[in-house]
């Protein structure tokens, strides 16, 4: 059953509330802001969260503006004994609050607000979940889409997922990498139309017709457009849009996430004309103001971490996730099924495993690289 907080600095008053509410909901009190926000970190998450307006420390709105942040679907109601029209209006506008009552407050009010209140919470994370399970669907139905359409382009996608994800958790100390995961692995979204081969023509540096560069180079923006459609995606679009813009040529800030992949991109392709990794290091090093130092740095830093790997042999029965398919993966007659250097997600054994099963003609094994355990 859904929880309710109660935040007061007259401990009388938290005293009476539970008793009143005791037979009716599960309820919480905190004696002021600190110890209620202390209460959402260590209890939580409530349904709804009720505070008074005045309260040494902060008052209820700067409570309920800082519950917001770390409680976003707690729905957030003032209970007064000071109320005055600007104070609700302030509430309401920066507190973003849902009911605003006064002391006394009858019980059977009381009664009905809360249940109002929780009402509105099944409501928000109802709509989260679906929108959440949406987003999560259209990822991967791109991906997947990219992988059967253009091997070559998911194959790259991977392994910068791979890079840029390491290089913001591990070295650049980010703890939310929701958005470089999925910028990464939608970066090539916009080649998901351009043929293998003119692929192959960039990743070896070879000359291309003019109308293979204009695909080429409008590849970001064609990913935002198609991103940007999709809701929730704003940012991520605008990461992508980004990936190939140089620092010193941008006016204004880009995006972390943006520079992260500037450089993994760049690192990915000189690796693919052959550059050995040392090599392709220091010629991103002499390409003065392309780059965010600091990334560049973190890419250094993250180098080592192949060594935390071992070569090992395996059927395709025995792939697991977070192992890393070191080779191209062909079929006897040579029709490439996965490019080497990307994860070997849930969709890349899946589709392996069904190939396996309807044609049996997967050279095995093959070479992988499994994480060692730390």
């Amino acid at each position: 059953m859904e929880k309710i907080l109660f935040v007061d600095d007259e401990q009388n008053i938290l005293d009476g509330i539970r008793r009143r509410l005791r037979k009716t909901f599960p309820v919480e009190t905190a004696l002021g802001p600190v110890e209620g926000l202390q209460a959402v970190n260590k209890k939580g998450p409530f349904a709804v969260v009720v505070a008074d307006l005045r309260m040494p420390v902060m008052d209820g709105i700067k409570f309920l503006i800082r519950l917001k942040e770390r409680s976003p679907d707690s729905v957030r109601m003032i209970l007064t004994g000071n109320a005055d029209l600007q104070s609700a209006i302030k509430a309401v506008n920066e507190g973003h609050v849902f009911r605003f009552m006064t002391k006394p407050c009858p019980t059977d009010v009381l009664v009905k607000v809360l249940r109002n209140g929780i009402e509105q919470n099944r409501l928000l994370r109802s709509e989260r979940e679906l929108l959440e399970q949406t987003l999560k669907g259209s990822i991967d139905l791109l991906t997947e889409m990219l992988s059967m359409l253009n091997p070559e382009a998911f194959a790259r996608a991977s392994r910068v997922k791979r890079y840029a994800s390491e290089i913001a958790f591990y070295n650049l100390g980010l703890t939310e990498i929701w958005k470089i995961q999925t910028s990464a692995m939608l970066s090539q979204i916009g080649l998901m139309t351009m043929p293998g081969l003119s692929l192959e023509k960039i990743y070896k540096g070879q000359d291309l017709t003019p109308e293979e560069r204009n695909h080429f180079d409008r590849h970001p923006r064609v990913g935002f457009e198609l991103l940007n459609r999709i809701p929730r995606m704003e940012e991520v679009a605008e990461i992508v849009r980004c990936q190939e813009q140089r620092l010193d040529q941008k006016d204004g800030s880009l995006p972390l996430e943006a520079r992260i992949l500037k450089v993994v991109l760049d690192f990915d392709l000189l690796l693919a004309r052959g550059e050995s990794r040392i090599e392709a290091l220091n010629k991103l090093k002499r390409r003065q103001g392309w780059y965010d130092p600091a990334v560049l740095e973190a890419l250094e830093s993250n180098l080592a971490r192949d060594e935390r790997y071992e070569l090992r042999e395996v059927n395709i029965e025995d792939l697991r996730p977070k192992m890393i398919i070191k080779q191209d993966i062909r079929t006897i007659q040579g029709l490439l099924l996965i490019a080497g250097g990307q994860e070997a997600g849930p969709a890349i054994i899946r589709r392996l495993r069904n190939f396996k099963d309807s044609a049996r003609d997967i050279p095995e094994p093959i070479k992988v690289l499994v994480p060692i355990e730390e």
